[in-house]
Parts: C-alpha cells; sequence; structure tokens
C-alpha cells in the first residue's frame, strides 16, 4: 500500500457500519482501507429467509468490491482482524501483516452469546452469516428427507420437531417461515410422511414474544403464530440445550433441530484495545461514538453500547448505519477544524414479520398489523436492498410465495468434504 499523505482511515467491517461510514466520507480528503473476513456485504435481516429456503443466498448478499469500485480512494482487503495496536496505530490481521491508521473505524458486528453455555452451540446454532443461513436451510430440509426414511415412531416424531429459543425478531420470524414451509410448501412432496404433522416450538424466557415492541404487538404476534401452528412457551428459560433435546421448565422436548435466536455477543473489540466493555463485550463510547482514551479510534453498531436521547441505542441495522455516518462526520470535521458531531439515534420503528400475510410495524405515529403490515414490511427491505435487479427478484419470490405458499431455494448443499452437518 502506497502512502498518499491523505488521511488514512480504515474501517474494520463491511457490514451497514462499515459501509455506511465509507459512504459518508465520499469527497472527503482522505485515503479509506476497508477490511472484511468475507468478500461479501450481507443485509442480515432477511437471513432467515436464505435458511428457510425463501431466497438465495445472492439475492441479499453482494461483493464488497463491486459496492465501491468507482471509489479508487478505498481499498479493500479480505482478511481476519486479531487486534489493535493502538500505540503505534496499526491494525494487525491474521497473517502478521499490519494495516496503519490515522482514524480507524471499528464495525465488528456481535456473535451469538450462549449465556455462559458455549457447550450448547453445537447443538443449537445461530444465525449470523451466510454460511449459517445455508447449514441452517441443510438442516431443515435433511430432517424432513430422514424423517421419510425413518420407521421407527419416536424417532421420526423427533425428526419433524423443530424448537427455536428466543422469541425475539429472528425467532419468531423463523418460527413462522419453518412452519410454513412444512405445512404449505412440503406439503404435497413425500409419500411417507405427512410434513404438515411437523411440530415447532418457540421458547421464551420472558413473559411475552418480540418484547422490545409494544404489549399490544406483542400480543397480535403471540396470536398469529398460535394461529398458524407453533407452540409457544413463555416465562420458561431454557436449562439444557444436549444433542438431540432441550430441556426448558420440568420439560424436556425430543428434537433434532435446535435453532438459537437467544442472544449476541460483540466481538473481542474491547479486547483488542484493553477498553471497558459491558457484559455482552459492547465498548462503553463516548457521545461522539469515539473509545474512551482513543480519540482517533471510533467503534459503531452492535460492537458498542451507547445512550442517546436518554435511552440506550438497539443493536439493529439502522443504528450501525446512523453510527457509522456519524464517525465519518466526526473525522470529516476535525479535518476542516469543524466541531464534530454528536451522535443521536433516529430510531425508525421496529419490524417483524410472523409467516407470509402477518407481520407487525411499530413507526411510533403508526402500527401496522396483519396482510397490511406485511406488505409495509415487505416494501421497507426492498427500498434497502441493493440493486435494481436483486430488489425485482426478491419481490417476484416475495409475491410468488404470497400467492402460492411454494419456496424455491429448496437446495441441499454439501462442503466439498461431504459434509452433512
Amino acid at each position: 500500500m502506497t502512502n498518499t499523505g491523505k488521511h488514512r482511515v480504515v474501517i474494520i467491517g463491511g457490514g451497514f457500519g462499515g459501509l455506511s461510514a465509507a459512504q459518508a466520507l465520499q469527497g472527503a480528503d482522505v485515503e479509506i482501507t476497508l477490511i472484511d473476513r468475507r468478500n461479501h456485504h450481507l443485509f442480515q435481516p432477511l437471513l432467515y429467509q436464505v435458511a428457510t429456503t425463501a431466497l438465495s443466498p445472492s439475492e441479499i448478499a453482494w461483493p464488497i468490491r463491486q459496492l465501491v469500485r468507482s471509489r479508487p480512494e478505498i481499498t479493500t482487503l479480505l482478511g481476519e482482524v486479531t487486534g489493535v495496536d493502538s500505540a503505534a496505530k496499526h491494525v494487525v490481521l491474521d497473517d502478521g501483516t499490519t494495516v496503519p491508521y490515522d482514524s480507524l473505524i471499528i464495525a465488528t458486528g456481535a456473535r451469538h452469546a450462549y449465556f455462559g453455555h458455549d457447550d450448547w452451540e453445537p447443538h443449537a446454532p445461530g444465525l449470523k452469516s451466510l454460511e449459517d443461513a445455508t447449514a441452517m436451510r441443510r438442516q431443515l430440509l435433511l430432517a424432513f428427507e430422514q424423517a421419510e426414511r425413518e420407521t421407527d415412531p419416536d424417532k421420526r416424531k423427533a425428526l419433524l420437531t423443530f424448537v427455536l429459543i428466543g422469541g425475539g425478531p429472528t425467532g419468531v420470524e423463523l418460527a413462522g417461515a419453518i412452519i410454513e414451509l412444512a405445512r404449505t410448501t412440503l406439503r404435497s412432496d413425500f409419500r411417507t410422511i405427512h410434513p404438515e404433522d411437523a411440530r415447532v416450538l418457540l421458547i421464551e424466557g420472558g413473559t411475552r414474544v418480540l418484547p422490545n415492541f409494544r404489549v399490544n404487538l406483542s400480543a397480535y404476534a403471540l396470536k398469529a403464530l398460535q394461529k398458524l401452528g407453533v407452540e409457544v412457551a413463555l416465562g420458561q428459560p431454557v436449562t439444557q440445550v444436549e444433542a438431540g433435546a432441550v430441556t426448558y421448565g420440568a420439560t424436556t422436548v425430543k428434537a433434532a433441530t435446535i435453532l438459537w435466536a437467544a442472544g449476541v455477543l460483540a466481538s473481542p473489540a474491547a479486547k483488542w484495545l484493553g477498553v471497558e466493555a459491558d457484559r455482552a463485550g459492547r465498548i462503553k463510547v463516548e457521545t461522539d461514538l469515539g473509545v474512551p482514551g482513543h480519540p482517533e479510534i471510533f467503534a459503531v453498531g452492535d460492537t458498542v453500547t451507547v445512550v442517546s436521547n436518554g435511552k440506550p441505542v438497539p443493536g439493529v441495522g439502522d443504528a450501525a448505519k446512523q453510527g457509522g455516518r456519524n464517525a465519518a462526520r466526526v473525522i470529516v470535521a476535525r479535518l476542516r477544524g469543524e466541531t464534530p458531531p454528536t451522535f443521536r439515534y433516529s430510531h425508525a420503528g421496529d419490524i417483524a414479520t410472523i409467516g407470509r400475510s402477518a407481520a407487525v410495524i411499530d413507526f411510533g405515529w403508526i402500527q401496522l398489523t396483519g396482510w397490511i403490515g406485511w406488505w409495509a414490511w415487505g416494501l421497507a427491505h426492498i427500498y434497502f436492498l441493493i440493486g435494481i435487479k436483486n430488489r425485482v427478484s426478491v419481490a417476484l419470490s416475495w409475491l410468488w410465495i404470497y400467492l402460492t405458499g411454494h419456496r424455491s431455494a429448496r437446495l441441499i448443499t454439501y462442503s466439498e468434504a461431504g459434509d452433512k452437518r
């Protein structure tokens, strides 16, 4: 890499926060290095649709290089960051190479959190990446294939039992999609089993699903799930997860498929810098999203915990976007000798879908449910997709599913080694 003498900005992470920061720096007198361990930007809110065969991976992910190819000041590096040398102002990659910076923006997102039970992860995978989604899709479809050949009634029942742990948006959306996959899409595809007999169980340790939503919208979501046929267990935290079984309260359920949607843990960015973090590993940043003691370093999105307008900023994609833009504006303001802006989060609203014809939306000034909410949810997501081709493709896929209930991305794929897990 050549040094042009311009202010060097390194962005770790090509997700919502990192990409928004890069976009907000357009036109500034800087050179940018964007580092990500994957070569694509991912629209995470629709990952569950890849996992449940509604969409293909290419419809919700785009090569980072393609997105920034018109920006000659941006250098994109494929690599995994393993540390930050804040004294030398270097980012350290997994191969030992270093990347120098004058300003650093950390937008590394989050991973699954098992609340001290990391041994549960192999038995209850979560959903954070395309690899997670395709593995989950494989697991779901293989359960039906294996049940078709299973002659033992108890084993077949376990194969057709799907447990979701966590009643937030991901858990609710997965539960609705899985029950419709079984009862509508796969209904006529098998000869020995009846996919519509599949049991989908959603377990939430709290007193209601979608706990971050208004009480009336949570109640609507619960009724919508139950109407679809999803069993919902509330107020009973999971106490044990093992191969083929999950225990909550005094109940143990045999299930071949157990999926985790209960919590997240921030990336190890706080450890890289040796700074204070909360219980979820999120950095406690300043009001401009700067890292305490390191004014040249910023952290955004799921990497941080911050209060705006007297309320904690939620870990959602729009918050990461706004954080990335604010960090970029602070850098630009400093270079121009202007007063840097304080981060002020503007909450756009809460949205979640339940199956193919119901959703709950809270924009503050208006709340929507039912099929009207579902269409509003769809339009909102299509708007934020990148590129006309993907918007049209996703819109047509959703329209087809809405009208027929059939999902087309039902491919079971394996690794080159033939891994069927």
